[in-house]
């Protein structure tokens, strides 16, 4: 049997990852960026206000407005999450008061076209969806 380095066994484990399995890392990475206002964020920054698909850097109050019915507390947890996990920057610019703005990373970005797709998704078969589940709930 042949002894492994600790950057080995990273990456052996890396291949094995099964986002199936309870404690696979990627498993609690799908649930984190797969929430609501994650995908909602994310949308936002890489399409900006006006969804002209080009990556613009956001301010708070901007973002608040974009995406309807987010408190300001989970806007400001969702934006220190994506921070933290560098899917966003966050820019603080001295002036009176100090301008703060938030800006996808390149990682975020690889992930903007995926939760794009499932903004869009839900939007077209948002009908379809409600038919299904008023046809299920009058079977009840």
């Amino acid at each position: 049997m042949t002894t492994m380095t600790a950057a080995q066994k990273r990456a052996t484990a890396k291949t094995e990852y099964n986002a199936f399995l309870a404690v696979c890392p990627s498993q609690q990475l799908l649930a984190q960026v797969s929430g609501k206002w994650v995908t909602l964020v994310l949308s936002a920054l890489g399409s900006g206000p006006d969804c002209d698909g080009e990556p613009r850097a956001m301010r708070y109050s901007e973002l608040a407005r974009v995406i309807a019915g987010v408190s300001p507390k989970m806007l400001t947890q969702t934006l220190r999450t994506l921070e933290r996990d560098g899917l966003i920057s966050r820019t603080a610019t001295a002036t009176v008061p100090v301008t703060v703005t938030y800006d996808l990373t390149p990682l975020g970005s690889s992930l903007h076209q995926t939760v794009r797709q499932l903004k869009s998704w839900s939007e077209t078969h948002r009908d379809e969806v409600a038919t299904h589940q008023e046809r299920f709930d009058a079977a009840q």
